[in-house]
């Protein structure tokens, strides 16, 4: 067999042949929460694309290739599509997949940059009219893509939410100060457009421009709208996404970058950073 037929019979191996007490694969994982959420998932199909292939020593080669997962979800009597797409990387021995690894995005700065959410001459309340329908239309053009138009982050979860926000008509302020407001412009952007945990302090206090209200409920969201995760619960936000769609139960679905994902529901608990200690903060944009 060719590298692409040897992963896909591993693929299929994982999916089909796994005996209880196994440790889950991601895919048997994210299936694994469906079903306890009362949904079913009567179909998962996938795409692999391979990226390149290095040859090592004793026999090994390294191959590099992004996996798409498409799960067919059924809720009731509703249907939808969830889809993921991550970079793995394996390694192929004597004919076989010997080892297959997902490839981690680079760690953040253990320092976290300060922001200024308003500065004295703006410190008066703003409003602005939000599209949620032009913001929901760009993070479903742009889910697994990159608009060439801004940087690609090797963390972009925060970018892409902020491009979505843009989309929908927030309007950035602060340029040129990187620790101030919300803004990009050319080869330079501030702390908030690009840092999780930056993001999520300034939608807690901004009160020109762009703005969240936080709401106590992630059901209480509407599309358009940002979650905000720490998985850790230390105090340090990790992660942003952006509301696209609710399910049948009222619950947010949600698309994000990084691992580039659509429809997928909020929680994050099929998520290797997720935690029991995972804390989230939902917020309402435009108001």
């Amino acid at each position: 067999m060719d590298d692409k037929q040897l992963l896909t019979a591993y693929w299929q191996h994982l999916l089909e042949q796994r005996k209880d007490g196994e440790p889950d694969n991601w895919i048997a994982r994210k299936k694994r929460l469906h079903e306890e959420r009362g949904n079913k998932v009567p179909r998962i199909r996938g795409e692999g694309k391979l990226l390149r292939k290095i040859q090592e020593q004793k026999g090994q080669c390294r191959i590099e290739y992004d996996l798409l997962a498409v799960f067919f979800i059924k809720q009731g009597n509703s249907f939808y599509h969830e889809e993921e797409q991550r970079r793995h990387t394996a390694i192929i021995q004597a004919g076989r997949v010997a080892s297959d690894e997902l490839v981690l995005p680079p760690e953040t700065a253990k320092q976290l940059p300060a922001i200024e959410v308003f500065g004295k001459e703006e410190a008066r309340s703003q409003r602005f009219d939000y599209d949620r329908r032009a913001a929901v239309q760009y993070a479903e053009r742009w889910w697994n893509d990159y608009n060439p138009e801004f940087r690609k982050f090797a963390v972009d979860c925060t970018s892409y939410v902020s491009q979505c926000l843009y989309a929908g008509g927030a309007p950035m302020w602060g340029m040129p100060d990187k620790g101030r407001g919300w803004w990009y412009q050319a080869n330079s952007w501030s702390y908030s457009w690009a840092v999780a945990h930056s993001l999520r302090w300034y939608l807690s206090g901004s009160t020109q421009g762009l703005k969240g209200k936080e709401v106590e409920r992630a059901s209480d969201l509407l599309p358009g709208d940002v979650i905000c995760y720490d998985f850790q619960g230390d105090g340090r936000w990790d992660h942003n996404t952006i509301v696209v769609s609710k399910d049948t139960n009222g619950e947010p679905l949600v698309n994000a970058h990084t691992d580039n994902s659509r429809h997928r529901y909020w929680e994050y608990r099929d998520s290797m950073a997720w935690t029991e200690d995972c804390q989230y903060k939902f917020f309402r944009i435009g108001e």
